[in-house]
């Protein structure tokens, strides 16, 4: 685009200057500053040995400025650990120190508050030393103040909004009758801001009815009536018409919920599904894939309309830090009130005045708050959510914190410092939700058996040697991971009474395992990772799995007692990526006693340093979903597929095979060439 063309070639112009050594790209929200600075932080990267850069530096300032935060950023992405640099002041010496030792280009982006370089560390940049920073802003005074070179960054020209409209909608709307005039007149609407018209023209896409267009145009004009021109509610109340034309409540609500994560996080989406379904958000239906379905399709509409954008990361999410300030506007001012200080490095926990009594939710997660006043106790009687998630250093709560939050149904504490829980925990008789994975220091918890509304327990990789007391009570349960390294006892009986599980992981190296008896009357389960030490107990499972009508997703992984401090590191969760139903083993025995079993449904085999006694084949029968296989150092393997003349096996066992590694297995029978190449014409690797 021609205004973006300019803007780019401006800055690239200064950056080429000796004279300049900072350059200021200011403009209001939405307006493209941070996109076209990742046009040239990717050019720079090109032409970085070039035009003599030995670093080229991207880093996102936080906001309100957090020095401590900047300074350890910084000196990451220069390739240093800052984490025994002690205090800003001492921060600032050892990273002027180290960044006066090269040549860099440095962009810092979304800058808000002023600050000088040498408080923070940054060497000026001189014509002598050939570095150069550029900033990005809202704020002119911000450019001003740190002796900037200032490029504004204008609104896009009419011509260039309507491409941009477009290709964003479709041009399919083009056939649409009498719809040019109306087209034209809501991109002028758009006011030429880049990030207004991406989300307007996603909140528009399939919209064929004339009728429905002219309708969002009287919309979108009210919207933005006595709007002034370069404020910061120009921006806002174009955001907020998309938002508004999200089609239910519902659906309003899981994009509000996403600004409860820090500013430019990547949000796991399948952890995001699960929030809304632990929430509420997303309605109960009859099983916990048909809510993650819901919840998937939801993301697909969010994306679509451009509220949400897709991460480098596949498996997440992110939300522009724009349409945040949006979303966290609407709930500072709606019922059902947002406070959310997530990502700010705070070192102390808000103030009790700062906790009002109409909360709904409150996000303080990832900073660094290390403890909870002894006599705090915020009177928080609508509070519903809560979430220190990341507070590493958070080693204690007190135990009258949560007195006044009767009506509390979600608490993250998940990857926090925290040794014990307290006992008022047991107090919260609405808590559907106890997050606690990652907490490797928690090694005590109350009993739990009073808390008869909790569904989800999570503790995957805490610290706990023994499950929770009164875990059998919970008669509500759906969701339990018990993925605890150093869990040893899991007294019988206690899992086989939460007969409403739908989820259950109970998966690392050394803990206990669960019997193949505790899960079999467990009906209503769809999702299931354990781990077997024993082949006899891993087959007494396999021969159950008819009796679970609604497992969509297991991973069984056995992992032999004969060299299991060999497997110290074997830990498979699934992932993303995964297959839904697979079979990993390790370091078993396998004989004719022992006879190897394995579910009809299997679409993903992985067998490794396995001893296998006798001439047993490890196909013999037809695994027609089967999609992967790994036959890695296992000794004394036959064959792969049990031939005989009269068998067609070798021709169907494989259909749908698209990988097959064999690795360091000698002395392979039964695998005719043919067989392989047949079978398994998309992909095969052989070592």
């Amino acid at each position: 685009m021609v205004g973006e063309v300019n803007v780019k070639e401006k800055i690239w112009e200064y950056l080429m200057s000796r004279e300049v050594g900072i350059i200021g790209v200011c403009g209001i929200g939405g307006v493209g500053k941070t996109t076209v600075m990742k046009h040239i932080h990717n050019e720079l990267l090109n032409e970085a040995k070039a035009m003599g850069f030995k670093k080229v530096v991207w880093v996102t300032v936080s906001h309100p400025l957090n020095v401590f935060r900047l300074q350890d950023d910084i000196a990451r992405a220069m390739g240093k650990n800052p984490s025994d640099w002690g205090d800003e002041l001492n921060r600032a010496s050892r990273l002027m120190k180290a960044m006066k030792k090269v040549k860099y280009a440095l962009i810092l982006d979304d800058v808000w508050d002023k600050f000088t370089l040498h408080s923070i560390g940054i060497p000026e940049p001189t014509m002598e030393n050939g570095c150069k920073i550029v900033i990005t802003s809202r704020s002119i005074d911000v450019c001003n103040y740190l002796r900037c070179q200032v490029v504004k960054v204008p609104p896009l020209p009419e011509q260039e909004s309507l491409h941009l409209f477009l290709d964003k909608v479709g041009r399919d709307v083009l056939r649409i009758p009498s719809l040019e005039e109306i087209l034209q007149l809501m991109v002028a609407e758009c006011a030429g801001l880049p990030l207004a018209i991406v989300v307007i023209a996603g909140s528009m896409r399939g919209v064929e009815d004339i009728f429905e267009w002219r309708n969002a145009l009287r919309e979108l004009r009210q919207c933005v009536v006595d709007t002034e021109k370069d404020s910061e509610d120009q921006i806002f109340k174009r955001l907020k018409f998309s938002y508004d034309r999200l089609p239910n409540s519902s659906i309003q609500e899981c994009f509000l919920y996403c600004s409860l994560h820090p500013e430019d996080w990547e949000i796991r989406r399948k952890d995001l599904i699960e929030a809304w379904i632990c929430e509420g958000i997303v309605e109960k239906l009859g099983s916990r894939r048909e809510m993650h379905d819901k919840g998937n399709t939801i993301l697909s509409r969010l994306l679509n309309c451009c509220l949400l954008e897709k991460a480098y990361n596949k498996a997440c999410v992110k939300m522009h830090d724009v349409v945040r300030d949006m979303a966290l506007r609407i709930k500072s001012t709606s019922p059902g009130r947002f406070m959310v200080k997530a990502g700010m490095r705070l070192e102390e926990i808000p103030d009790e005045d700062e906790w009002n009594e109409d909360l709904d939710k409150v996000s303080l997660m990832t900073n660094l708050i290390s403890y909870i006043p002894q006599n705090m106790s915020p009177k928080c009687l609508l509070l519903s959510t809560l979430i220190l998630e990341g507070n590493k250093v958070l080693e204690q709560i007190s135990e009258c914190f949560f007195a006044n939050m009767p009506l509390l149904k979600f608490l993250d504490l998940s990857r926090t410092g925290i040794e014990v829980l307290p006992n008022s925990i047991c107090k919260l008789e609405y808590l559907t939700t106890l997050i606690l994975c990652g907490c490797v220091r928690l090694k005590r918890m109350p009993s739990l058996s009073k808390l008869k509304a909790l569904k989800k327990l999570d503790l995957d990789g805490a610290g706990l040697r023994e499950a929770p007391k009164g875990i059998e009570m919970l008669e509500n349960l759906e969701y339990l991971d018990l993925s605890c390294p150093d869990l040893r006892v899991l007294p019988e009986g206690k899992i086989s009474k939460l007969f409403r599980l739908q989820y259950l992981c109970k998966n690392p190296i050394f803990s206990t395992e669960i019997r193949a008896e505790e899960v079999a009357g467990l009906k209503m389960l769809e999702w299931f990772e354990g781990r077997f030490y024993w082949m006899k107990d891993y087959s007494s499972f396999v021969s159950k799995l008819n009796l679970f009508g609604r497992l969509s997703h297991y991973s069984l992984i056995g992992v032999g007692f004969r060299d299991v401090c060999r497997a110290e590191g074997y830990f498979w969760k699934f992932d993303n990526n995964d297959l839904p139903k697979r079979v990993i083993l390790s370091r078993f025995d396998i004989g004719e006693e022992d006879e190897l079993v394995l579910p009809d449904d299997l679409q993903d085999l992985r067998i490794e340093h396995c001893r296998v006694a006798g001439d047993i084949s490890i196909f013999q029968k037809d695994f027609t979903q089967l999609q992967t296989c790994a036959l890695k150092y296992c000794q004394g393997i036959g064959c792969v597929v049990s031939l005989s003349s009269s068998s067609s096996t070798s021709l169907t066992v494989m259909n749908n095979l698209e990988v097959l590694t064999l690795e360091g297995s000698k002395h392979l029978n039964g695998f005719p060439e043919s067989s392989i190449e047949y079978q398994c014409g998309q992909f095969v690797s052989t070592f």
